[in-house]
């Protein structure tokens, strides 16, 4: 029997099942039914603040095609975990599925990432970019003078094997990290991932550094004891000359610096 038959009986056992995996590799599986299911390998857990209708699902060019809502399941999707953004950009799939014969029927329902997390009181609300998202990409890159790679995508194919260190990190203020041994200037642009403590997980733009501190763009969500570790990567200001002299990548540079402007439209003669 497919799926929409069993729909379509007089009698149905019907539990929806959401599997969000978060870019960290951290994967749960929640249910609506009132006990745990195993499916494929992944427990679902009774999840009762998270309920079917609770799930508002549209055809709409927006970008967004569903919300989630439910209230918060300790152990589960936490509140620190939501204040670290940690949920930011996860993998969701909403199934249907027989909670009598779990995975049977298997009926995709919706599909795509979670975009932005808010939360109110002791309940969170999830946003699900699905793949009418696509419809908003351009279809051809708008042309800069600066490079629209990041520093070792596909495009800029720079090897960042040997442009990663991991630190120790000695204090905190407000944006200010205090590390030592650095190069000035060499992690401007760049990240920082936080290895241990309750900020695990998290990743910062870096602002700027020196050779004994660096400059984040925002402070840290949670408190920073000393002697947390963190994984710094290099970064890159988009320039040409930078792509050159420090990366040796000119071939895969992907902007046109050299490309007149508008404003060659507005210059008069003499000028």
């Amino acid at each position: 029997m497919s799926g929409w038959e069993a729909l379509e009986q007089p009698l149905a056992t019907l539990a929806f099942c959401w599997r969000l995996e978060r870019r960290d590799g951290v994967t749960i599986g929640l249910t609506s039914h009132d006990g745990d299911l195993e499916i494929g390998n992944v427990r679902y857990r009774a999840a009762p603040g998270v309920m079917p209708s609770a799930i508002r699902s549209g055809i709409a060019a927006n970008g967004s095609d569903a919300d989630l809502q439910g209230a918060l399941v300790a152990d589960a999707i936490n509140e620190a975990d939501l204040m670290a953004g940690r949920w930011d950009g996860a993998a969701l799939e909403l199934r249907l599925t027989e909670w009598e014969a779990p995975g049977e029927m298997w009926l995709l329902l919706a599909k795509g990432e979670i975009g932005s997390v808010s939360q109110k009181g002791g309940a969170f609300t999830a946003e699900l970019v699905g793949a009418m998202a696509a419809l908003k990409a351009a279809v051809a890159p708008s042309t800069s003078p600066d490079c629209r790679a990041a520093l070792g995508d596909r495009q800029c194919r720079v090897d960042l094997a040997g442009r990663r260190k991991t630190v120790v990190v000695g204090s905190v203020d407000n944006v200010e990290v205090s590390v030592s041994g650095l190069v000035a200037g060499a992690y401007a642009f760049g990240t920082l991932r936080w290895m241990t403590g309750p900020n695990a997980g998290a990743v910062q733009a870096v602002v700027d550094n020196g050779v004994g501190v660096l400059t984040l763009a925002d402070p840290p969500v949670f408190a920073v004891e000393a002697d947390t570790l963190a994984l710094l990567t290099e970064g890159c200001d988009r320039q040409l000359e930078t792509c050159r002299s420090r990366f040796a990548n000119v071939v895969n540079f992907r902007g046109e610096p050299y490309l007149p402007g508008t404003d060659l439209l507005t210059r008069y003669p003499g000028a």
